[in-house]
């Protein structure tokens, strides 16, 4: 397939997400017009590494950019203050200037990681995002939000600062495992509950064939997920009104997470999963969308094999009084209320601030008591 051009627009500082295969091996040519100096930092972490490096470093080296490059521990953990520091400091170490670049090199804590050390290096450096996970593809990779979590939260320390590029190589998804994939397929279904009931239907037909490896399929879902998050990222950049519709499913998500000590125990892509599908299900109890439409939802998760509710999280969980404090600490909290992203319809979201807490209150209990 051809590489394909999504531009996100942003005045002074629009960019391009590149999608397509073979984009690795193109990176030096892709990046060189971008650069001051021949050179670039790459941020990346151990187990990409071992996969990638050696083909980025040879997609550089053949457009004639030199590159350094230094890899992270991987997982979650590592997306807080300690791998900030540890970014920084070697950013500095590799003596890396106010005009030079960046890379980061990963899925989306390496992503948030980096983005956010190049951020705050220097009072801000450029950076490019090569991600190597369809959720980093689909999702964080594009629109800017950078940080790390902290103690109180997910990504509650952080800035919008934008990549000056995006490298979407869709052969990079083959050597993800398959709770991977699984996980980053629920940010693309999100794109379809969000506001695109086409999407989401040409998901429930395309979803099993896109997960077994067609190249097509996935550059398509890639690309179509892309567009949806440029444009509203154009009319939104910092998520004052539209923009927090790609919230959808993350405010159960986030306290989810933290109620799993952002471990492996729950991977982000698998949270909004889920919290897609209550999110669906506070909906149909508000009397907002039809009552068999989160049955349709929960239908097309568990056909591609992907979390769906609660009792597919092992181990042990807090009860709905304590997941509701804990989703008070989300960043999407104002004035003190709770904001969900609820539905009318597949395709037809938007931000409500007032779902009655006993319906929230009665949707956990009794996803919490489907795992016994």
């Amino acid at each position: 397939m051809t590489v394909e051009r999504v531009h996100v627009s942003l005045g002074a500082r629009s960019y391009d997400v590149l999608i397509g295969q073979g984009l690795l091996a193109q990176a030096g040519a892709l990046m060189a017009p971008l650069l001051a100096r021949s050179r670039v930092a790459v941020l990346t972490e151990a187990r990409v590494a071992a996969l990638h490096l050696e083909a980025l470093t040879a997609g550089l080296t053949n457009g004639g950019v030199a590159m350094q490059a230094h890899a992270l521990a991987p997982g979650e953990s590592t997306k807080g203050w300690d791998g900030l520091r540890e970014a920084v400091e070697w950013l500095l170490d590799a003596q890396v200037e106010r005009r030079d670049m960046v890379v980061a090199l990963g899925g989306g804590v390496i992503g948030d990681l980096g983005g956010f050390a190049a951020s705050v290096l220097r009072r801000g450096v450029r950076f490019v995002q090569v991600p190597t996970s369809l959720l980093a593809q689909v999702d964080s990779s594009v629109g800017g939000k950078t940080g790390i979590n902290t103690r109180h939260g997910k990504n509650l320390v952080g800035a919008f600062h934008q990549p000056s590029l995006v490298l979407a190589d869709i052969d990079l998804l083959d050597t993800l495992p398959a709770r991977d994939f699984l996980a980053g397929y629920g940010e693309v279904v999100k794109y379809g509950l969000l506001g695109d009931a086409a999407f989401f239907a040409w998901l429930e037909q395309n979803g099993p064939a896109l997960a077994r490896g067609d190249k097509d399929l996935r550059q398509y879902a890639v690309r179509r997920s892309v567009e949806m998050k440029a444009g509203i990222v154009a009319r939104d950049e910092t998520e004052q009104g539209e923009r927090a519709l790609l919230n959808l499913g993350h405010t159960f998500c986030h306290a989810l997470e933290a109620a799993t000590g952002y471990s492996d125990r729950l991977l982000h892509g698998e949270g909004v999963s889920i919290g897609c599908a209550l999110a669906f299900e506070v909906s149909a109890r508000m009397g907002l969308c039809a009552q068999e439409t989160p049955s349709r939802v929960r239908a097309h998760l568990r056909a591609m094999g992907m979390a769906t509710d609660l009792r597919d999280i092992s181990g042990d969980l807090p009860q709905a009084e304590a997941l509701i404090r804990l989703m008070a600490q989300d960043k999407k909290v104002q004035d003190g209320r709770l904001r969900f992203i609820l539905a009318r319809d597949i395709g037809s979201s938007f931000v409500c601030d007032d779902v009655p807490g006993e319906i929230l209150r009665v949707v956990l209990q009794q996803a919490l008591a489907g795992r016994e």
